[in-house]
């Protein structure tokens, strides 16, 4: 008995080490696994559709699945990367150029001739104003210039982890449910509740996904249209922008389109204003509010201050790949913790959970 309760402490051990070195040896590939893992499990209803139209030729139906994703997933969104890159760039040298904020405060002076004196009633240095905000529109499209360069520097390394990302989908998708088969007898919890935690975890994860990434998309796309028929420059930019701040509850877009329609009505383009106001409280701004319950669904919906803190969290460690990371890590998070509740809510004498849930 002992040399088994040995045996079995050996092997845990060595179980562990081991993982813990290869997790270390393929740390630097995480974000193209990761990528692979997340459209592997979002599409693959898809790819099991294509499976039963090809009477289970599971490896035809994986490449199928895979030349679909790139068509209507990478593609687009490489576009828009290079769009958004080049108008980053391009916003950056008007900046630095043009002294966009000089000329700006002036006009502002010119429209209200006694702002400046009520101004310098209150003690504001004009002047350090001035140059403080030109500062900082030059640190600011100095950082945008650096990004598109470091994005352009990059070419070779994000073309690699691409091409390894479309093979290890391709495998995903053909060996994923042999994948899932395999770690659920080799976890020790019981094959009955790491199903359902597996379960559990792909529909709040996938219900939270679509909520965030489809009502960012829409609401970017939306503004992004709006700025470019009205006019304002880097439209492309902008959206990007406004659909990353979708996922601020209560702020969000409105941080970009509430400044953009201000300026618009200040600078004598009062229509334009008035329509972007218009679209961006009843369209863009409602976008949320009538897509995420149908996407999301009410047993499925995290918190918005949790998406918001599992978002951030995900940027400051994962980057940019963080806005997915975060939130499916809070899934996992919460779908344990359910399930924890529905194992042991109902165990002690005095829960007031466990009597309601009798």
């Amino acid at each position: 008995m002992n040399d088994s309760v040995a045996h079995r402490i050996f092997f845990g051990v060595l179980l562990v080490a081991v993982t813990a070195a290869f997790i270390w040896l393929i740390r630097g590939f995480v974000q193209p696994i990761f990528w692979a893992v997340a459209l592997g499990s979002g599409f693959f209803p898809m790819h099991r559709r294509f499976a039963e139209l090809l009477k289970g030729r599971s490896s035809l139906a994986a490449a199928a699945s895979v030349i679909v994703i790139v068509l209507i997933v990478v593609l687009p969104l490489a576009a828009i990367v290079t769009a958004m890159a080049a108008e980053a760039a391009a916003l950056a040298v008007r900046v630095d150029q043009e002294d966009l904020i000089e000329r700006a405060i002036e006009w502002i002076s010119g429209q209200l001739p006694g702002a400046e004196e009520r101004l310098r009633a209150l003690n504001v240095d004009i002047e350090g104003l001035k140059s403080r905000l030109s500062s900082a529109a030059v640190t600011m499209s100095q950082f945008l210039a650096t990004r598109a360069v470091a994005i352009g520097q990059s070419t070779i390394r994000i073309t690699v982890y691409f091409f390894l990302m479309l093979y290890l989908l391709y495998y995903f998708m053909r060996d994923g449910k042999k994948m899932l088969e395999g770690l659920v007898r080799a976890l020790p919890f019981g094959d009955e509740r790491e199903r359902h935690l597996l379960e559990r975890f792909a529909a709040v994860s996938r219900a939270t996904l679509k909520g965030t990434l489809v009502v960012g998309i829409v609401q970017g796309t939306i503004g992004g249209v709006m700025f470019a028929l009205l006019g304002i420059g880097a439209p492309v930019l902008w959206g990007v922008v406004m659909a990353l701040l979708s996922i601020i509850p209560a702020v969000g877009p409105a941080v970009v389109w509430i400044p953009a329609s201000v300026i618009l009505i200040v600078a004598g383009d009062v229509w334009q204003g008035i329509v972007l106001i218009l679209v961006g409280a009843l369209i863009i701004g409602l976008a949320d509010n009538l897509l995420r319950p149908i996407l999301v669904g009410r047993d499925t919906k995290m918190p918005d201050y949790l998406i918001l803190l599992s978002t951030l969290g995900g940027l400051t460690a994962f980057g940019i790949a963080g806005i997915v990371i975060g939130p499916i890590i809070a899934a996992f998070f919460l779908s344990v913790w359910e399930m924890a509740e529905e194992e042991y809510g109902d165990t002690g004498t005095g829960s007031t959970g466990g009597s309601a849930g009798g």
